[in-house]
């Protein structure tokens, strides 16, 4: 059996992120199972790294809140295939670096690249390692603003209590997605990508579903399947709000954007809803933009509303919740 370890009075302290702050400076971290370096005679899971593990496993319901175009991030992060947004940072570009554009999916599935120019592609699709995908992104971010020119960015998990994308973007800055029909954007000179670059583009482009935003609405995306073509659109409102007003318009039949279309559901995606419309194989994005401005009308007199909901708005509510996919 192992012998005790000696217990030693803790010093007075407090947490910090990943790093604990007591008397004598910053506790640094070490192994779970390792003895705290607090003195406390504890292992590190239990003392000093609780506060760590907890804010890299707590989940973030909203993670874009806050940031300019939220809705816009939601629907890039779980709908859209193929779209770039230039980011603005907080104090500027720092020297050597041109420009920092937001991906969807970069080649390989780097979290992040540092490119030969010095620029630098942020990885939007890839998987998190704790709750709160904002740090995880920031992480990605800040490593690759400093990594050297044609280096990509490994994953990891971001330190506990680590900055926020909403602490490195600038509030004021524009969102603007600007979305591809494939993945070139990602070689500035295709003849010369590496084979595994090259594949990796061929893959991926194969697999992207055609796709385009609404200019007429905010967060709104058209894409093409081969049975039919949807919309989904990523709202701001109160969930139940929301579900109350779209419930008053399918009751009343009108939640539809025009012939042959139908509002079939909805999506919940960090913490905000996505409702989804089937629209027939034949109505393209041009197609449906009037009708969606004439529904962004509806729904604000909807949303205005306070009156209980009759049977028939209560029957239709039930069946759009029955339909809720929750994606993240």
């Amino acid at each position: 059996m192992a012998k005790k370890r000696p217990q030693t009075k803790a010093k007075p302290q407090r947490t910090d992120g990943a790093r604990a702050v007591g008397v004598d400076g910053e506790v640094p971290v070490v192994g779970a199972r390792e003895p705290c370096p607090c003195g406390s005679g504890r292992r590190y899971k239990a003392c000093h790294g609780r506060a760590a593990a907890h804010a890299a496993t707590e989940l973030v319901h909203r993670p874009f809140e806050g940031l300019a175009g939220e809705c816009d991030w939601v629907a890039l992060r779980e709908l859209v295939p193929a779209a770039t947004v230039e980011l603005n940072l907080k104090g500027g570009l720092p020297e050597g670096v041109p420009s920092v554009t937001l991906a969807t999916v970069l080649p390989m599935a780097w979290p992040a690249l540092r490119r030969d120019d010095g620029s630098v592609l942020l990885g939007l699709q890839n998987d998190t390692a704790s709750g709160d995908v904002s740090r995880d992104l920031a992480d990605n971010l800040q490593r690759a603003l400093t990594a050297e020119p044609g280096t990509p960015v490994e994953g990891r998990r971001a330190p506990a209590g680590g900055p926020r994308l909403q602490d490195l973007l600038d509030p004021e800055g524009a969102f603007e997605p600007v979305v591809h029909s494939g993945f070139e954007f990602w070689v500035p000179d295709a003849e010369n990508a590496t084979p595994e670059v090259t594949a990796s583009l061929e893959r991926a482009n194969a697999a992207a579903i055609p796709t385009a935003k609404l200019t007429g609405v905010d967060a709104a995306y058209w894409c093409e399947t081969p049975d039919k073509n949807h919309l989904r659109w990523v709202m701001p409102h109160p969930e139940e709000q929301l579900l109350d007003a779209l419930a008053r318009l399918h009751a009343a039949g009108r939640s539809g954007l025009g012939e042959g279309t139908r509002l079939v559901g909805s999506f919940r995606a960090h913490g905000l809803t996505v409702p989804v419309w089937d629209l027939p194989s034949g109505l393209g994005a041009e197609d449906i933009e009037k009708p969606a401005a004439e529904f962004a009308e509806r729904l604000a007199t909807a949303l205005a509303s306070d009156a209980p909901l009759s049977a028939d708005e209560r029957r239709a509510r039930g069946g759009l919740t029955n339909r809720q996919v929750t994606l993240s």
